[in-house]
């Protein structure tokens, strides 16, 4: 059995993407694509900080190589977060490089964004989907629904739109169907030592598979006994325990603010129905009043009879003028 550093804390997956081979190998995988040549964009990871451990991200150019053997540079935006977060995070990052000039090209004296891949690695399940793995990809169709390929692909529509994949670590159990599951195994929280949950423990034999996947296994190992990394992964566990913490104490004000709006909405509910059967008292009190006037009782006599208070039989006889 191996113990090597759980990657799903930033300071870990972040050393292990240092590495460009095993950077072409993982995302190569998810992408379904060779990448020929890969390059972690300088300062574009964030750091571990109280404010934006909630979200990791790292940015890489690299080139490709096309089905059709076209080789040419895209943007693969990896974003990480391993805490329930909100989707404008996301967004917003992703709104902001599709604003940043660098990420533009020159075409045939025409400015075109590099296409862009944005990739999303959830500690947490998303809704109900239930696959490991999910693609979301662009489709090029007319009003009738029918496939476009003619000036397919297009630096216009790359422009604009882009491709996404979506990899639900929860779901992530060991399975091993394809090249793509052998990788992200090294990721599955199963396999947490009962221990120490910044340790996985792997079987020995992941290291015979080939020789990429020894090379993640040995970066990871690696990683385990680096100072600087288990430091980073202990700030890590601090932070997110008291984000735990706090998320847990909201939950609970939550929880107990939406009893006590259960309760005022039933009270609510109890008082107009009270106020509807005093309304209907009030207005059969009223009928029987004028009813009696109308036979030639006076206001006094009204009043005496059915035990109400003069003012009363007053405004009965007021509110029918």
């Amino acid at each position: 059995m191996l113990h090597i550093a759980n990657p799903i804390y930033d300071s870990v997956f972040k050393y292990l993407m240092e590495d460009e081979r095993i950077a072409k190998t993982l995302l190569g995988a998810l992408i379904k694509r060779e990448i020929v040549e890969i390059k972690m964009r300088p300062n574009e990871y964030a750091n571990t900080t109280k404010d934006n451990i909630a979200m990791f991200r790292i940015d890489f150019a690299a080139r490709v190589q096309e089905a059709d053997g076209e080789v040419k540079m895209i943007l693969i935006e990896l974003q990480k977060t391993w805490v329930e977060t909100e989707t404008l995070r996301f967004r917003q990052y992703l709104g902001a490089q599709y604003a940043n000039p660098a990420n533009m090209r020159t075409e045939e004296k025409r400015h075109y964004a590099y296409p862009i891949i944005t990739i999303y690695l959830m500690g947490h399940r998303v809704g109900d989907i239930n696959v490991p793995v999910l693609y979301v990809g662009r489709n090029f169709r007319d009003y009738d629904g029918n496939e476009v390929t003619r000036g397919i692909p297009d630096p216009f529509v790359d422009s604009l739109t882009h491709e996404s994949i979506i990899v639900q670590i929860p779901f992530l159990k060991g399975q091993k169907n394809n090249r793509l599951e052998k990788i992200l195994d090294v990721f599955c929280q199963d396999r947490k030592d009962k221990d120490n949950m910044q340790i996985l423990n792997v079987d020995e034999e992941i290291m015979e598979e080939d020789e990429e996947m020894r090379r993640i296994v040995t970066r990871l190992l690696s990683a385990a006994s680096d100072s600087q990394v288990r430091h980073s992964m202990n700030i890590e566990e601090e932070i997110n325990t008291a984000l735990e913490n706090r998320d847990t104490e909201i939950m609970l004000y939550k929880n107990e603010a939406k009893k006590a709006r259960k309760v005022i909405a039933e009270k609510d509910e109890q008082l107009s129905k009270k106020d509807e059967q005093l309304s209907k008292q009030s207005e059969q009190l009223f009928a029987a009043i004028r009813l009696l006037h109308s036979n030639g009782m006076s206001k006094e006599q009204i009043a005496s009879s059915l035990g109400i208070g003069i003012d009363i039989a007053d405004k009965a006889l007021k509110n029918n003028m």
